[in-house]
C-alpha cells in the first residue's frame, strides 16, 4: 500500500510544468538564501567549489558550479576510458542481444534507451555503466573519451526520479525519462553518453560553445539538479578495470576501463 501511494505521488510530481516551477524558482535569486542550507543538508564540500557560497546568486548557479581547476585529475593513457562525472556507478555489466539485464531489478533495451537511431546496431552487444549523481555530487559532465562529436539528440520525456526507488520501482525510468545523447567517435570506436533528466531538473544543458572535437575530460553538458549518464561501449570495444565498477564511487577524470578495437 506504501509503495503503491509513493509511486503513485511520484506519477503526478512527473510532470514537466511541475519540474519548471521548480527550476524557475532555483534560477530566481529568492533561492540564493537556500544555498548555505542546501550545501549543509547534503555535505557539500563546499570548499571545492570555485567561487565561495556568498558569489552564488541563485540555487541553480550554485548546483551547476564548477571546481576549483586542479581538483579532478583525467587519466592520460590514451587507451582509457573516464568517468564523466562524480557519481556512484549503479549499474555496469555486458549488453545481451541488445538488453541490459538487471538494472535495479529491470532489463531495458539499447533500441529503446537510444530512442530507436539507427546507431543502436553498434552497441547490440557491447558494455554499459550506470552512473547515478546525487545532490551532492559536482553536476558537471565531461566527455569521457577525447573524439570526434559525430551526433547529438535531444529526447523529450518524463522527469521520474532516478534515485533507488525510482529505478526499482518506477516502471523503465532511464529509458521514459528526458534525454541528451552525444555520440562520440575515438580512436578505436564510438561511445554513447546519454544524460538522463530526472526529477525536479529543469533542463539538461550543453556547455556552450558546442565543439566537433573534445579532448577527454572536457566540459560538455550540466545538470540542473540531480541524475545520471549512462555509457555505451561498442560492441568489443572495452575491458572493464580489473577492482570492478558496480557500486564504487568514481570521480571524474577516474579510470573506468580500456578501449580496444574490436
Amino acid at each position: 500500500m506504501i509503495k503503491w501511494l509513493l509511486r503513485s505521488m511520484t506519477e503526478l510530481s512527473s510532470r514537466k510544468w511541475i519540474s519548471r516551477i521548480t527550476g524557475k524558482f532555483a534560477q530566481s535569486t529568492a533561492s540564493r538564501r537556500f544555498i548555505s542550507r542546501f550545501a549543509s543538508t547534503y555535505g557539500i564540500k563546499i570548499e571545492e567549489a570555485e567561487k565561495p557560497l556568498s558569489q552564488y546568486k541563485t540555487l541553480n548557479e550554485f548546483f551547476t558550479r564548477r571546481l576549483k581547476p586542479g581538483l579532478r585529475e583525467v587519466h592520460e593513457s590514451e587507451d582509457s576510458l573516464v568517468s564523466p562525472v562524480d557519481a556512484l556507478i549503479t549499474g555496469a555489466g555486458a549488453i545481451n542481444s541488445g538488453t541490459i539485464v538487471n538494472v535495479k531489478g529491470q532489463d531495458y533495451t539499447i533500441d529503446e534507451l537510444l530512442n530507436r537511431s539507427p546507431r543502436t546496431a553498434n552497441y547490440m552487444n557491447g558494455y554499459y555503466i550506470v552512473l547515478y549523481l546525487s545532490p551532492t555530487d559536482y553536476h558537471r559532465i565531461h566527455t569521457p573519451v577525447s573524439g570526434r562529436v559525430v551526433e547529438r539528440e535531444h529526447i523529450a520525456g518524463r522527469v521520474y526520479p532516478v534515485n533507488d526507488f525510482g529505478l526499482r520501482h518506477m516502471r523503465r525510468v532511464l529509458s521514459r525519462n528526458e534525454r541528451l545523447i552525444t555520440y562520440m567517435q575515438h580512436q578505436t570506436g564510438e561511445t554513447a553518453v546519454v544524460k538522463v533528466g530526472a526529477m525536479n531538473v529543469s533542463s539538461i544543458q550543453y556547455v556552450q560553445p558546442l565543439k566537433s572535437e573534445m579532448l577527454k575530460g572536457e566540459e560538455l553538458a550540466y545538470f540542473e539538479f540531480g541524475s545520471t549518464v549512462v555509457l555505451l561501449l561498442e560492441d568489443g570495444n572495452f575491458t572493464p578495470r580489473a577492482n570492478g565498477l558496480l557500486g564504487k564511487k568514481v570521480r571524474m577524470g577516474e579510470r573506468l576501463g580500456s578501449l580496444q578495437g574490436s
